[in-house]
């Protein structure tokens, strides 16, 4: 089993630490498959053995690679998780045909990552963070604010946004069995007006920005590829061509800590400034925000916790950013 990693509260000085968690119920599969890490066995999986023993291979075995995105720190990343399967898009192509076969079979839209409980919360959590920052009336704010869902899978995120008022709902994902999924799923439940677009944001061919980008689960299976460390730079720098400036930008992840995920995008922020500004003096405040790409605005404080050695936890976290 996966190890997991714990949120800390908000005392600062407690150690993160990790713990191996008690097993989740089928309704608790949000943990995501032992927190995306762990290898997965195909099930009934529709992938030809070929394709599958060449993923698995790769994911056991792909050197490390340099690159523009490398970090220059001898040690690894926190967010460095171990390759997995889980970050292949056959894996996901191969998973979405055989929920879209379930679909027509027996009417059942597949998984729901992180479990129904923490998307719901992530829905109702994300219209009030947005309300803060609009005035007038409610349906109005609502339906002011244009939204995507990176990686939305089988769309019922959007669907949970929609019933808090939301309507300007776009969902991507790299796979097209996602998207044929997503379509049939919103269909039958009455929300037509989403709109679910194959696209692959580490290569986006979107030209619109967005006041609200929601990732649930998407940059912890980038992070599962064995190129992880480099993927997440590229997700870094299309997501923040996505985001328009003072929008939101809300990731939940079972994966990374609110920590590790705040001094990511600090990294992300200064990487971008030193490939791009090195050896210029920054005049004023004014122009260092200007140069940076996000900055930490709140996090989900209501998840489920339990206790491992002394450190109480949850299993997963959904933090915003703001785009600057």
């Amino acid at each position: 089993m996966a190890a997991m990693r714990l949120q800390p509260e908000e005392n600062d000085l407690i150690q993160e630490t990790r713990a191996a968690p008690a097993a989740a119920s089928d309704d608790e599969r949000s943990v995501a498959a032992d927190s995306w890490s762990v290898k997965s066995d195909y099930g009934s999986s529709a992938l030809d053995d070929d394709q599958r023993q060449a993923d698995a291979d790769v994911a056991a075995s792909f050197p490390a690679t340099a690159s523009d995105y490398s970090s220059d720190k001898d040690e690894s990343d926190a967010n460095e998780a171990e390759a997995s399967i889980l970050g292949f898009q056959s894996y996901w192509d191969s998973s979405y045909a055989e929920d879209l076969t379930n679909f027509q079979l027996h009417g059942h839209p597949g998984e729901v990552w992180f479990g129904e409980e923490v998307m719901d919360t992530i829905a109702s959590w994300t219209k009030n963070l947005c309300m803060k920052t609009e005035t007038g009336n409610v349906s109005e704010e609502m339906s002011s604010w244009s939204v995507l869902d990176l990686g939305t899978g089988n769309g019922l995120l959007l669907q949970a946004l929609a019933k808090q008022g939301f309507s300007d709902l776009t969902g991507t994902d790299y796979s097209e069995g996602a998207i044929d999924l997503a379509k049939k799923v919103a269909t039958r439940d009455g929300f037509t007006n989403i709109n679910f677009l194959v696209d692959d944001v580490l290569e986006t061919k979107l030209d619109r920005k967005f006041k609200l980008v929601m990732d649930k689960g998407t940059l912890d299976a980038i992070g599962l590829h064995p190129d992880g460390p480099v993927k997440r730079m590229m997700y870094w720098d299309s997501v923040a061509n996505l985001v328009v400036p003072g929008g939101i930008l809300v990731i939940t992840s079972c994966n990374s800590t609110r920590n590790e995920l705040v001094q990511e995008v600090e990294n992300f922020n200064q990487k971008r400034f030193g490939i791009k500004y090195l050896n210029q003096e920054l005049a004023n405040e004014t122009d260092k925000k200007e140069k940076s790409a996000f900055k930490y605005l709140d996090h989900v404080r209501t998840y489920p916790t339990f206790k491992f050695g002394g450190v109480e936890g949850s299993r997963v976290c959904t933090v915003a950013f703001c785009r600057l």
